[in-house]
């Protein structure tokens, strides 16, 4: 038996998906699942491509299968199935032999595995799916760059590509391609609520069917809103439900899952003082929308919320411009996070090369990516919507974001995601805000101190102190 370039831990869906893709980009991969009988038959299963695959049975047949020095990419759920597999696979393993964590874990755990020792170790946010996975994800590496160096040509092979070029990359040390995959899916999480918001005030503002909404968003995407999101979206609203017949959107509970790098988001923005808005809406609606027996028992109580909005109160055009609008600010706070824990951890985190990644392969890929690195290279320290193309682009939509807002607010059209940029941008374009007042507060009850506008002194106090 040839000994294999990469072995693979974790057949189920996502792990099959890039074990296939792996597999077919040329390389020899021996897997390994916990249940026997799944490595089984996902060789038996595989096709042309099952030549190119090892089935093992045990963890010490799975290491012998490997060409030495080893790579084993885990694809097992984030916590304390990772550290257990990590446990179990170590004392097998000598020194150089690479462990690579393709999970969603949280970054803080990938530092800590990182500094742990007794072996190489990467941590690899990969996001597209399991369609990314079997045939092109953004992946997004962190780690020692000579340990990325010796699998990166696995790893550019099976990425997705733009224009050729592969949308895998290192990143950074430790826990840095977590991070940003972190980030990724925190901003994935505040397009999503956007576009819901969108589709809110189209079926109840405007009356649309969901036929109508799909040929909308079907619209959208052939131009500024390109985007893949935006592509399912249209393809969601179109599709019936082959048990009832109805519109598939109308036979889904409306109770949206997540499984926490949303919240994690928020929570590492808080950390470090970013301001993140649009994905902090976000998370908080997901959590909403799950308490659903609270909103039914509150329209009990104070009647439903959305009403219809008058004839010619919004069109098409206008609720695309407001889309358009709320998707630059909520990128703009992803990058301003990134820029940030760069500074925060010394990763120097290439701002530039993320949106070149995302720009193919994964959930957030958009047309607009390819305009945020452009804009990234010209001034990587400053906010994205400072940039000319992007300021532009802001100024010429920021009014239809208001008026969708300010619509659906009178009609009781719930658009936190959307109504977070409005104030993000609002706050963000005043050079003389109200936080004073709050200085001010603070002063009074806790003798905070205060810094003086006139002479620029810091630690100073109000009359209310002698």
């Amino acid at each position: 038996m040839s000994e294999s370039r990469i072995g693979l831990v974790g057949l189920g869906t996502m792990g099959g998906a890039l074990a296939l893709n792996i597999a077919e980009k040329g390389f020899d991969i021996a897997v390994w699942n916990r249940t026997t009988e799944v490595a089984r038959r996902f060789h038996a299963e595989a096709g042309d491509l099952a030549a190119r695959i090892t089935p093992t049975e045990t963890l010490e047949a799975l290491v012998a299968a490997l060409a030495r020095p080893r790579a084993i990419i885990l694809m097992v759920p984030a916590g304390k199935a990772v550290d257990e597999q990590i446990a179990a696979l170590r004392p097998l393993l000598e020194p150089e032999d690479l462990i690579i964590d393709a999970g969603n874990a949280n970054f803080h755990d990938t530092n800590r595995r990182s500094r742990a020792g007794g072996g190489a170790f990467l941590g690899m946010g990969v996001s597209g799916g399991e369609e990314g996975a079997r045939h092109g994800p953004s992946i997004m590496g962190g780690g020692r760059r000579a340990d990325w160096d010796r699998v990166a040509p696995v790893l550019e092979a099976i990425a997705a590509k733009h224009k050729g070029e592969p949308c895998a990359a290192w990143l950074g040390e430790e826990g840095a391609g977590h991070f940003v995959k972190t980030v990724h899916n925190g901003i994935e999480y505040a397009d999503m609520q956007m576009i819901a918001e969108i589709y809110g005030v189209l079926r109840d503002g405007l009356g649309r069917s969901a036929a109508e909404i799909g040929a909308t968003f079907d619209g959208w995407n052939r131009g500024r809103l390109q985007s893949y999101l935006v592509e399912i979206t249209g393809k969601v609203a179109g599709t019936l439900d082959p048990q009832s017949g109805l519109p598939i959107l109308d036979v889904i509970v409306d109770a949206a899952g997540q499984k926490g790098t949303g919240r994690w988001t928020a929570i590492e923005a808080q950390h470090l003082a970013v301001p993140v808005p649009a994905i902090e809406a976000a998370v908080a609606a997901r959590n909403l929308s799950a308490a659903r027996a609270a909103r039914r028992e509150a329209e009990a109580i104070f009647g439903a919320g959305p009403r219809p909005l008058p004839a010619g109160a919004l069109d098409e055009a206008t609720l695309e411009r407001a889309l358009v609008c709320g998707k630059a600010l909520c990128y703009a706070q992803g990058f301003e996070m990134i820029a940030a824990a760069s500074r925060e951890f010394g990763w120097t985190l290439p701002l530039p090369l993320i949106a070149r990644i995302w720009r193919a392969g994964c959930i957030i890929r958009s047309a607009m990516l390819d305009d945020m690195a452009s804009a990234l290279a010209e001034a990587p320290d400053r906010n994205l919507i400072f940039a000319p193309f992007f300021a532009e682009l802001v100024r010429e939509t920021h009014g239809a974001l208001r008026e969708v807002v300010a619509a659906a607010a009178l009609h009781g059209i719930a658009t936190p995601a959307l109504a977070s940029g409005v104030a993000y941008f609002d706050a963000l374009r005043t050079a003389r805000g109200t936080a004073n007042m709050i200085q001010g507060q603070r002063d009074f009850f806790g003798l905070h101190g205060f810094e003086r506008l006139d002479d620029g002194r810091k630690g100073q106090h109000g009359p209310w102190a002698r």
